[in-house]
Formats: C-alpha cells, structure tokens, sequence
C-alpha cells in the first residue's frame, strides 16, 4: 500500500487508498478481484505508475483469501515484525555500548526466543490447528494446479 501510495499525489491519497483498501476489505476472493478490476479501470489513467503494481502484484496480493482459517487482516499487517525490531532496539538502546558484535547477537537472540516463547503460548492468532487446516488447503490447490 505504501509503495502504490507514494505514486499518488497527496490530494487523492485519501479517496485512493480508500478504493485501494476495499479490495482486502472484501469478504471473497471473487468480490474482491472485482474490486481490484474496477479501481485499476476508474485509476489507470490518472495513476499509470501506482495502477502497475497492483495489476501486477494481484494474485499474489489476494492469496491470503485461499485460508479462510487465517485472520487476513493480521496477516497482511506488518505491526507484529515493527513491534519485534521496536523491542530490539530498545533493549539495544538500555545497553548502549556493546563490547562486541557477540554479546549484541547474544543479546538479540536471547530476546527473541523470549519473544518466540511468549508467541507460542499466549500472543499466537494463528492456532496450530488453523496452520495444518491451512497446509492441507495448500496442498490440495497445489495439486489442482498440477492437474
């Protein structure tokens, strides 16, 4: 989104990313790729550049609605890896000076099975089961497109 974005001038920002936004907002697949058809039409010639990636990037973009199991919105976040590095850098920042690129690692590593601990216990939207639901969908649409 940041990327379609930043092609945009920023007095229609606001009405773009809001077209923009509806085609994840969709509750199918179908729905939403009909949304994606009707904001690269109303946009394309207004927006050649920031229309590019979306015709490109579509598929891939609207993949997360093949699992249904998953929470897309979660998914298609990047909140969860902004909080990791923010957690990083300000147990860095306590630290201050490290005598040496070993006792960084030492502690990075160190927070992040911390993190990885807390994720699989408490923290996790995505449920194991909910993972193994979503590699058997994965097979089978891997299968159906071997065919």
């Amino acid at each position: 989104m940041r990327k379609i974005l930043s092609k945009v001038p920023h007095k229609e920002k606001a009405c773009f990313a809001a077209h923009l936004k509806q085609i994840w907002l969709e509750p199918d697949k179908k729905s939403a790729r009909r949304a994606a058809t009707a904001l690269i039409d109303d946009y394309e010639k207004k927006f050649p550049n920031a229309i590019r990636c979306p015709e490109e990037g579509l598929e891939d973009s609207l993949a997360c609605y093949d699992f249904w199991e998953v929470d897309k919105k979660r998914i298609s976040s990047t909140i969860g890896q902004e909080r990791l590095n923010m957690g990083i850098r300000r147990r860095s920042r306590l630290v201050g000076v490290f005598s040496s690129i070993k006792s960084y690692l030492r502690l990075t590593i160190c927070y992040l099975i911390e993190y990885t601990e807390d994720w699989a216990s408490e923290l996790s939207y995505i449920q194991e089961d909910k993972v193994l639901r979503s590699l058997d969908r994965l097979h089978e649409l891997t299968a159906q497109a071997a065919k």
